[in-house]
Parts: C-alpha cells; structure tokens; sequence
C-alpha cells in the first residue's frame, strides 16, 4: 500500500515537473518573445542603407545580436534565475562591445547603429522604435536605489557619444544631439543639445526622417549671426553721425 501511495506521488511529481517545463518553453517560443526580434531585425532594413540582405543582418550586426542576447537574458531576469542572465549580458557585451543589463525593459523595433560602447543600465526603460548611436549611456547619477535610469519614449533617436543621465522621461519623439548630456526631463516632440542639454526646439517635422539626426537648429549660430548683423548697424549710424559733426 505504502508502495503505491509512493509510486503515485512521484508520478504526480513528473506531471507537475512536466507541464512547469512545457508552460516554460511554450512561454519561451511564444509570439510574445519572437515578436519583438522580429521588429528588430526588420527595422534594420528600414533605417540602415547599408543593409543589403538577411544574411549581412543575422550575421554582422553587433547591435542585433546584442538584443536578442537581451531578450533571452531578461526573459530569464524576469523569472528570477540567478547568474544566468548577468552572463548572458556578459557574454554580449564581450562580443559587441554593447553592454545591457538584463533588467533593462527594451521595447520592439529598437535600431542600436554600429553600438560599440553603447550602455543601457538596470532600471532603464526604452520606447518601441528607438534608434540608438554608438557611445551612448543611458545610467544612473548615484547609488540610489529603485528606478535610477531613463525612461525612453517611442521614437526617440539619440545621437553618437549622447549621455542621459538619472531617472528622467524623456518623451516621444524627442531628438537628443550627438555628445549631448541631458539630465533633465525633456516633453515630447523636443530637440535636445549641448552640455548640460537643453531643450532648443519642441515642435518636430513629420516628414523628418529619423536618420536625419544631424539636422539640428544651431542657436548659437543664430545668436551670432544676428549679433554680427546688429553690430553692422551700429557702426554704419556711428559712421554717419561722425560724418554730419565734421560736415557741421
């Protein structure tokens, strides 16, 4: 009898480890996980005229692999499995140069160009189509604890070497210029430059291509230019009234 009882436990046991490891892997090939790789890599062909074919992208995209190495390790992070997933990171970061923490939360369609040095911290939250330069640091500003990193926005680009610094929100569609820190929030539809970065434009063309992350106004040139201008002015009335005193 007590046999029996014995069998039937470890039987129950099986079935239970049995459907915990098939809920795993239907969780695992789920649309839900393979959706977001999807965008991934067909975003590149949009926004990377240098993508020539499907083997060129699986193959020599360092910010690609990067993400789906993330994509595992946080499906894993999120399931509290130990180790694993800081060596998943590890291991892409080691073979792309780009180094995200498993916590970061990474939306769909998200473009990291070239990558190497890109930094994307724990607590970090980033927008579906986000496209991401080379150099970029998305981190924290101290030993704090809890939410210490960016919130991305949909659609945002930021620029090559760009520092976003501390728990901010950053909006949609918000265009951060290449070397700029930001350590303030920035609304949607803004164009962020400079050290510290500050906001110089909030209204965003629709037709701008995201690509076109150069076209920034410069402001200090426009200062300048209309100084240089006003200056000009000055100096034709200061001649003029010299002339009228020597005339006189």
């Amino acid at each position: 009898m007590q046999q029996s009882l014995d069998s039937d436990s470890k039987t129950q046991t099986a079935k239970i480890q049995d459907t915990a490891a098939t809920s795993l892997w239907k969780n695992l090939l789920s649309g839900g996980f393979f959706e977001p790789l999807l965008s991934d890599f067909q975003i590149i062909f949009e926004r990377d005229p240098a993508a020539r074919n499907w083997l060129e992208v699986v193959f020599c995209y360092p910010g690609f692999h990067a993400l789906c190495l993330h994509r595992l390790a946080h499906w894993l992070h999120l399931r509290k499995v130990s180790f694993i997933p800081r060596l998943i990171s590890h291991l892409g970061r080691f073979l792309t140069g780009i180094e995200i923490h498993p916590g970061a939360e990474i939306g769909k369609g998200v473009f990291i160009d070239h990558g190497m040095g890109v930094v994307i911290g724990e607590t970090a939250i980033v927008g579906d189509y986000t496209l991401i330069y080379q150099g970029v640091t998305l981190g924290g500003t101290g030993k704090e604890s809890g939410k210490r990193h960016p919130t991305l926005g949909a659609n945002v680009v930021v620029g090559s070497g760009a520092k976003v610094l501390g728990n901010l929100q950053i909006g949609d569609r918000v265009r951060i210029g290449a070397g700029s820190i930001v350590l303030r929030n920035v609304p949607p539809d803004s164009t962020v430059v400079g050290v510290p970065g500050r906001i110089i434009s909030r209204k965003q063309s629709d037709k701008l291509c995201p690509l076109e992350h150069g076209l920034l106004p410069d402001v200090e040139a426009t200062v300048l230019s209309s100084l240089h201008s006003r200056i000009e002015q000055l100096e034709q009335q200061l001649q003029t009234l010299m002339s009228n005193q020597k005339d006189s």
